[in-house]
């Protein structure tokens, strides 16, 4: 599974607000120019993220972008999902955009074997996303695992 540049550009664009979570605003011109980021695309980004609720912008001398939700309560899952929707690989597997196979010979039987294969995917993906902080991602630290089963969103 490869995540898009979107997805990319924000969590580099997110590690910027985390560092000035709580203290200033960020113009958006300065995360561009620290991330490497195409300004046009930054904007996007920022917009997605803002409409979220995740971040806040101000307009003026002092504006900029500041996040407004804790970075110990944003997960990289949701990140994700924001900005290039399901961490499902086959809609077939997806919880929270769910279509059902149209052309598979397996679709109305009750077992599908690529179906239970892309679940477990969905499912590894989004154990460790989901519960992976954007706190724990700037701290470099691991993420605290489940201890059974799964019970995340998609």
């Amino acid at each position: 599974m490869k995540f898009s540049k979107k997805s990319e550009y924000g969590f580099r664009a997110l590690l910027e607000l985390v560092s000035h979570y709580n203290r200033s605003v960020l113009l958006r011109q300065e995360i561009a120019r620290r991330q490497n980021i195409p300004l046009e695309f930054l904007e996007q980004i920022l917009l997605a993220l803002k409409r979220a609720g995740l971040l806040a912008s101000r307009r003026g001398v002092n504006g900029g972008y500041v996040l407004i939700k804790s970075p110990d309560e944003i997960t990289l899952g949701q990140v994700i999902r924001i900005l290039d929707g399901p961490l499902a690989p086959l809609g077939c597997v997806s919880k929270t955009a769910y279509q059902k196979c149209r052309d598979c010979p397996y679709a109305e039987k009750a077992r599908c074997p690529i179906q239970d294969v892309m679940l477990e995917v969905r499912n590894a993906i989004a154990d460790i996303l989901d519960n992976y902080t954007l706190s724990e991602f700037v701290k470099g630290k691991k993420a605290k695992r489940p201890q059974e089963g799964y019970e995340g969103k998609n």
